[in-house]
């Protein structure tokens, strides 16, 4: 069964949200869906790059005004 979880990265700079993500992501299965909720805006841009270089599918990016939401589908492994 395909979980989704909230991953909180508020007050986390730069790589931070990124490593974060990916250390959630090593815990999940593929078809899973993680959510990061980020303060840092260049999370907009980190994530999808991190997520295109390892295989993982951007759902969703959005701006809700203090926050950066970052949806992502856990791809198959390696």
């Amino acid at each position: 069964m395909q979980s989704r979880e909230i991953l909180d990265c508020h007050r986390l700079l730069c790589p931070m949200p990124v490593i974060r993500v990916q250390d959630q992501v090593a815990r999940m299965q593929p078809g899973d869906e993680l959510e990061a909720v980020c303060t840092d805006p260049g999370a907009m841009n980190d994530i999808p790059a991190w997520c295109r270089i390892n295989g993982h599918e951007v759902l969703d990016v959005r701006d809700q005004g203090d926050e950066y939401i970052v949806v992502i589908r856990v791809g198959e492994e390696d």
